[in-house]
C-alpha cells in the first residue's frame, strides 16, 4: 500500500500539525506502510505542482492533513480531490471557525453546503473525499451537522510520550534552575497569548505571597510558531518575562524555550503537577495535555465550551471553572497541592485515558481506514 501524505511546508518544531504528521508517517512506516510525503508550497500553483507529483506516484490513497494555518490560509488545497486521480482522506485538525473567502455571507455558505458538493472551510476535501478523520468529537459533530458526513474519530497521541526516567529528578531540576524541594507546576506546549500563562504566573505569585514559598512554575515550550512568527514570538517572550518581574516571581518561573523531546520528558518527570489555562479552554485535542497524562501528572485545565466530556473535574483533571481568572487557578492549585488522594486519583485516570492513544495504535487505525476506503471502491492495494 502506498500513501501520499499531503501537508503544508511547516517545520514540525514550529507547527503542531507538521509535528503530528511527522509522528504518523514514522508510525506507519514502522508498520510497513509505504508513505511518500508531498508538501504543498504556495497557493494555486503549489497545489497544481503537488497534484502533478501525486499523479506521478500513483498512490493507493492520498491523505491530506488539513488545517487552514498549515497551508498558509490558502483554500486551494481544497480542490485536490478533483485533481489527483486517487481516493482522498482528510484529517480535519481544525474545523468549525473559518471560511474562504470570509466575506461570503453565512446564508450563501449554508446553501452551498446543503448541496453536499462544497464546504466553506475545506472546499472539496470533506464533501468529495473518500473519508474524513477528526481527532475529537466536537469537530465530528460540526462536520455531521454541516455536511452530513460521518467522520472516523482517531484521537491524538502525546506530542512527547513518556521516554522513561533516564535521569535523576534532582539532576534535571538543577539543570532547569528549579530548587530540588520545589512544588513544580509545569506548562508544556507552544507558548502563545491564548495559552493563559499570564494568569497562571499571577496565580503562582498570589500563592507564594500567601505563604506557599516552594511553589515554582516551569514553562516548557518554544514561542515561535506559525501562529506567532519570530518577531512577535520574541516580543511575547519579553512581555511574559517582564510580567514575572511585575508579579515578583522572576526567580520562581523558569522559561526554557524549545527543548528536544528527551529533555521535555525528563522535565515532566521532574514536575509535580501540570496546568493548561488556555483562554478558549482545553480538550483532548491537545497533544501537550496528553503528554502530561502520559507522564502521570495530575493536571489542571480550563473548561472548553462545550466542555470536553472526557475531562471531568476530580476524575481525569481538576477544572478551573473560569478562563482568564488567576483566582480560580489559585484555587485549583491549592486543591491539588493539599490533597494527595486527589492528585493520585486524577493522575491515574488521566494516564488511563491516554493509555490507548499511542502512535502505533493510531497508525493501525489509519491502516484500517485506508483498507476500508479501498474496499469500498473495489480496489486492491498495490504491492
Amino acid at each position: 500500500m502506498l500513501i501520499t501524505m499531503v501537508q503544508g511546508g511547516a517545520d514540525p518544531g514550529r507547527d503542531g500539525v507538521a509535528d503530528y504528521t511527522r509522528h504518523l508517517v514514522g508510525a506507519l512506516a514502522g508498520e510497513g506502510t509505504r508513505v511518500e510525503q508531498v508538501p504543498v508550497d504556495g497557493p494555486a500553483r503549489g497545489v497544481l505542482r503537488a497534484a502533478r507529483r501525486i499523479r506521478e506516484l500513483r498512490p493507493d490513497v492520498v491523505h491530506v492533513q488539513f488545517a487552514p494555518s498549515a497551508f498558509g490560509f490558502s483554500p486551494w488545497p481544497g480542490l485536490l480531490p478533483d485533481l489527483v486521480g486517487a481516493p482522498v482522506v482528510t484529517t480535519l485538525h481544525e474545523y468549525g471557525w473559518w471560511a474562504a473567502p470570509p466575506r461570503v455571507p453565512d446564508a450563501v455558505w449554508r446553501a452551498l453546503e446543503r448541496t453536499g458538493r462544497f464546504d466553506r472551510e475545506t472546499w472539496r476535501l470533506a464533501p468529495a473525499g473518500a473519508a474524513a478523520v477528526t481527532t475529537n468529537a466536537g469537530h465530528a459533530a460540526t462536520l455531521r451537522e454541516r455536511l452530513g458526513v460521518e467522520a472516523a474519530l482517531v484521537p491524538l497521541a502525546p506530542n512527547v510520550p513518556d521516554l522513561g526516567r533516564t535521569q535523576p529528578r534532582e539532576a534535571v531540576r538543577r539543570r532547569l534552575g528549579v530548587p530540588e524541594d520545589a512544588e513544580v507546576t509545569a506548562f508544556f506546549g507552544f507558548v502563545h497569548p491564548v495559552k493563559g500563562l499570564r494568569y497562571l504566573i499571577e496565580a503562582v505569585a498570589g500563592l507564594r505571597a500567601a505563604g506557599r514559598r516552594r511553589l515554582h512554575l516551569l514553562v516548557l515550550g518554544g514561542f515561535t510558531s506559525l501562529a506567532l512568527p519570530e518577531g512577535e514570538a520574541r516580543a511575547f517572550r519579553d512581555e511574559l518575562t517582564a510580567w514575572t518581574r511585575t508579579c515578583g516571581v522572576a526567580d520562581h518561573v523558569s522559561i526554557t524555550g524549545h527543548l528536544p523531546a528527551e529533555e521535555v520528558s525528563a522535565a515532566l518527570h521532574a514536575s509535580d503537577l501540570a496546568a493548561f489555562p488556555f483562554t478558549a479552554g482545553v480538550t483532548t485535542k491537545s497533544g501537550a495535555l496528553l503528554s502530561a497524562f502520559a507522564h502521570g501528572l495530575p493536571t489542571i485545565v480550563t473548561p472548553a465550551d462545550p466542555p470536553d466530556p472526557e475531562l471531568v473535574d476530580g476524575r481525569t483533571v481538576v477544572v478551573a471553572p473560569r478562563v482568564r481568572d488567576p483566582e480560580v487557578l489559585r484555587d485549583a492549585l491549592v486543591r491539588l497541592l493539599d490533597d494527595p488522594a486527589l492528585r493520585g486519583r486524577v493522575a491515574a485516570a488521566g494516564a488511563a485515558l491516554g493509555a490507548e492513544r499511542t502512535w502505533p495504535r493510531i497508525a493501525e487505525r489509519h491502516r484500517e481506514l485506508y483498507a476500508r476506503v479501498l474496499g469500498a471502491r473495489g480496489e486492491p492495494a498495490h504491492a
